[in-house]
């Protein structure tokens, strides 16, 4: 009788593991996150890599599925993108070096507007090191919160950043278009 309340115990534990995450090179990513008040659901998840390194695996959360990346970055909606580091290849100065042409391909060379907000969200990387998570949560009203391995670090207000910082991965020059593609559940 025991063995048999295992089994079933066992299979509810791994049947409820595999609603709440997704794996993918070896990080998992949970089917869910919360901005505010509002649930959000993993909409895709991919890795970004750079000259056959694999750099970290990032996740786009939406409170419904959208394969539309100009209507993602332009809503004023609650989402969220989780960056999960997966090598040690990646220093805060290439980081910051990456994100900052992010920013720059994203709003076709214009930061002038959010200059401030991306200097302010750029901190976050200071010291990064393999296994490291950042959640990009955007709460329409407030802001967008950023957290680094689950401890709130700071909120960057405005729409425009939200919508530029979205752009990084989402824009038509984006990090990586193959992420961009897995991001958009493509």
């Amino acid at each position: 009788m025991f063995k048999k309340q295992l089994i079933i115990m066992l299979s509810v534990f791994m049947m409820t593991s595999l609603c709440e995450a997704k794996e993918i090179y070896g990080v998992s990513i949970p089917e869910s996150l919360e901005a505010g008040q509002s649930t959000l659901l993993l909409n895709g998840t991919g890795v970004r890599t750079k000259l056959f390194v694999k750099l970290y695996v990032g996740g786009l959360y939406l409170q419904k599925k959208s394969d539309d990346p100009w209507s993602i970055i332009e809503t004023d909606e609650p989402m969220a993108i989780r960056l999960h580091i997966i090598s040690s290849m990646i220093t805060s100065e290439k980081m910051e070096k990456a994100t900052r042409e992010g920013f720059s391909n994203a709003t076709d060379g214009d930061v002038a507007p959010i200059k401030d907000q991306i200097d302010k969200f750029i901190s976050v990387f200071n010291e990064i090191k393999e296994n490291d998570i950042y959640d990009l949560i955007y709460v329409p009203g407030e802001g967008t919160e950023v957290y680094k391995n689950s401890g709130y670090y700071s909120l960057i207000e405005g729409l425009p950043f939200k919508q530029a910082l979205f752009g990084i991965w989402l824009c038509d020059k984006p990090a990586q278009k193959s992420l961009k593609n897995n991001m958009l559940g493509k």
